[in-house]
């Protein structure tokens, strides 16, 4: 069924069509359908009737509940969604609430219009003020030959280096505070920021050998004594920070680890068998959805005092550590969209288009 299809007969197609969603796709295609629009909801349509709304928000909470990507995406719609009956109204509660857009419903429910609040910053980042600790020590090998000249963090992606786009990232959230570990040529790294017009708050914390993903932050022991954000410097994350560190918070968590939906096609077909080599099942080119460790973090400062000093150690081992000793560690998942890495070329590549393209994150 196309969008066309689920227009009223006197209605004309819209530039909103693409913003329509059948309840009975999956919730993969529907994170794939919202990644694409500019707008960050959908609107669930069936015969012709609004049934819902679904943004990248109802998509977290519906599988942090339990929910899984292959069920039909009206299960993690919204269906008690705000709705005006005429497009004056609509731009009326516009004017006056933080809505992102408004469906205009006739009488009986059919959908005619969706009202978008063009032209007007509907996200207004809030105060966070926490600090940032960035790991910045890896040889980047990965990115070879790139990194025999400059350091990962200082590989430039657009007008600036990766690492001053995620403190870029991380200020528009009142997030100023920046604890640096660094290792190989690191010297680069400070005078970058020593010649830097914009004169950020940063603290340096220099490993005199490699110790991994996790292992330096022995060293901000007794500097950092709140919760703090942890990323890589070949990161970022594109999402709402406060819903983070909102869920963090009320889940109790010592740890929150950022994953993002990655979404895989075998390019072949399945065969489950059984013994004697009967077949129990075909699948022809299917797909699976994994969640992926981005880099990002959110950690509560109690983690510093069980690393030990000067021992290699990846984050994710201290994960597991915290886990161990029962201490809650959680995932906050994001749409693949929302993840860029640049830890490979083709990636590093993925990440200049997107950012040339849209002159932003």
């Amino acid at each position: 069924m196309s969008c066309a299809d689920l227009l009223p007969l006197n209605c004309k197609p819209m530039g909103y069509l693409e913003f329509c969603v059948d309840p009975t796709v999956t919730v993969r295609d529907a994170m794939r359908q919202l990644d694409k629009t500019a707008k960050k909801i959908l609107f669930v349509v069936k015969d012709k009737k609004l049934s819902g709304t679904l943004t990248d928000g109802d998509v977290r909470r519906y599988l942090l509940s339990g929910g899984k990507m292959d069920d039909i995406a009206d299960r993690a719609a919204n269906h008690s969604p705000k709705t005006a009956s005429s497009r004056e109204q609509a731009q009326e509660l516009l004017n006056s609430n933080r809505y992102i857009a408004l469906p205009v419903v006739s009488a009986h429910g059919e959908l005619v219009d969706v009202i978008f609040k063009d032209g007007i910053s509907v996200h207004e980042y809030p105060h966070l003020d926490l600090p940032v600790v960035i790991m910045a020590g890896g040889k980047g090998t990965r990115l070879d030959p790139y990194t025999r000249v400059l350091p990962k963090a200082l590989i430039p992606v657009g007008e600036l280096p990766i690492i001053e786009h995620i403190m870029e990232q991380f200020m528009r959230y009142s997030c100023d505070d920046f604890h640096i570990v660094v290792n190989h040529r690191k010297q680069l790294i400070k005078a970058y920021f020593a010649e830097n017009e914009r004169r950020y708050r940063t603290h340096w914390y220099d490993e005199e050998k490699p110790l991994g993903t996790g292992g330096g932050l022995y060293m901000l022991r007794g500097k950092i004594k709140e919760t703090f954000f942890l990323t890589n410097c070949d990161i970022l994350v594109q999402t709402d920070y406060d819903d983070i560190l909102r869920f963090h918070r009320e889940n109790g968590n010592v740890i929150t680890m950022v994953c993002a939906y990655k979404n895989m096609t075998v390019p072949y077909g399945v065969v489950e068998t059984g013994e004697n080599g009967i077949i129990k099942s075909m699948k022809e080119k299917p797909e699976f959805s994994f969640l992926t460790n981005t880099g990002m973090y959110i950690v509560e400062p109690a983690v510093l005092d069980d690393i030990e000093d000067g021992v290699p150690i990846g984050f994710p081992d201290i994960v597991e550590k915290q886990k161990q000793k029962g201490h809650p560690v959680a995932v906050y998942p994001v749409s693949e969209h929302d993840w860029l890495d640049m830890g490979q070329i083709t990636e590093l590549e993925r990440m200049r288009e997107r950012i040339e393209k849209h002159g932003d994150y």
